[in-house]
């Protein structure tokens, strides 16, 4: 996993000065050592969860953090808010293809084998 040290929360605001864009590492099954935004599709609607564990940063956080199921935009700003504040790396967990391109660059580390 590659860490992005910050998070353009302004690229997630409509905004007339083009901006450089996020990027967000997909993966398939919750980090230890990152912030893990889940996005869900349910039969009435999107929610995203934002998980951070405390072995992310044992040193800043007393306990896992978990959120309840909330709105898919709430939860990717919280979880960049969250990720600025404790410069924690995202993961994204994204089984239901929800992700949007404005949010910014979606990428899947690949082994030089495959």
């Amino acid at each position: 996993m590659t860490p992005e040290n910050s998070f353009n929360t302004n690229a997630l605001h409509n905004s007339e000065e083009p901006m450089a864009k996020n990027r967000f590492e997909q993966v398939d099954e919750l980090q230890p050592d990152a912030i893990n935004l889940t996005l869900i599709q349910k039969s009435d609607g999107q929610v995203g969860i934002v998980h951070c564990p405390k072995t992310a940063a044992p040193d800043q956080l007393p306990a896992d953090l978990t959120t309840p199921e909330i709105p898919v935009r709430d939860a990717v700003v919280g979880a960049v808010q969250l990720a600025n504040s404790k410069k924690i790396p995202i993961v994204v967990i994204d089984r239901d293809n929800i992700w949007k391109s404005e949010w910014g660059d979606l990428w899947r580390y690949q082994e030089e084998n495959e």
